[in-house]
């Protein structure tokens, strides 16, 4: 807990939750098992360039020793429009609670993401309780379109990553003319833009292995201690009653 005398030029703030950044907590030892990683895309094309580019990160993030499962989207219902009890929703809650960083690879459409990478997102909840299922997970992000060089799905991917509460990474992928960049076996071509996937998966991994055993402490905040404070003050108050 900071010293009295440093917080007397923050009158705003409350003593009992303002804490001293803890070094220890913050570099605890690394846990040696294989970094957890899920993979989502946004298409159903029986030509996926979106799957390609998927797979082809799997295969990035297997060599740099993660354990890696991509999550298929077909047969996922709309948001609300089944039970949370459906096989593909647990599925994929089941795979986000799995995974200790995500890599999402939508192909841009309308100049946006597709609704089917929408999708997958709205079905992993914010919160569950007290639990947050993706917070202080890593994220990486990528898409892939049929013209020229965009940007417009990434970022909003980051927008989402972000309202999830997740450590998105400053690297991303953006594959422009995708049909040209696959060849007939759905293998990614030797490029510079297979080069900014390398990287992508690379700096996932550094910062998955960074953060993962650290995830709790980073997502500690102030303002939800002294919420959580204040709700137990007062639970307390009203059983005294």
């Amino acid at each position: 807990m900071p010293r009295a005398s440093a917080l007397s030029d923050l009158p705003a703030a409350s003593p009992a939750h303002l804490c001293h950044i803890d070094l220890e907590t913050l570099r605890p030892p690394f846990s040696t098992h294989k970094p957890r990683i899920l993979i989502l895309y946004g298409s159903l094309r029986a030509i996926s360039y979106s799957r390609f580019l998927a797979h082809e990160a799997g295969r990035l993030l297997e060599h740099f020793g993660c354990e890696v499962r991509i999550f298929n989207p077909e047969g996922l219902p709309l948001p609300d429009g089944a039970p949370v009890s459906h096989p593909k929703v647990q599925e994929l809650r089941e795979l986000s609670a799995w995974s200790e960083g995500q890599v999402w690879v939508s192909p841009e459409r309308h100049g946006a993401m597709t609704g089917i990478m929408k999708a997958q997102i709205d079905w992993i909840p914010l919160s569950v309780g007290s639990v947050r299922p993706t917070q202080g997970k890593t994220l990486a992000v990528m898409q892939v379109s049929g013209g020229s060089q965009s940007f417009n799905a990434v970022n909003q991917l980051r927008i989402l990553g972000r309202w999830m509460r997740m450590i998105t990474i400053p690297n991303q992928s953006s594959v422009a003319k995708a049909f040209q960049e696959f060849d007939a076996d759905g293998r990614m071509k030797p490029s510079s833009f297979y080069d900014r996937v390398v990287d992508v998966c690379e700096e996932l991994v550094k910062f998955t292995w960074l953060t993962r055993d650290a995830s709790d402490y980073l997502t500690d905040r102030y303002s939800e201690r002294k919420e959580e404070a204040e709700k137990l003050e007062q639970r307390v108050s009203l059983k005294s009653l």
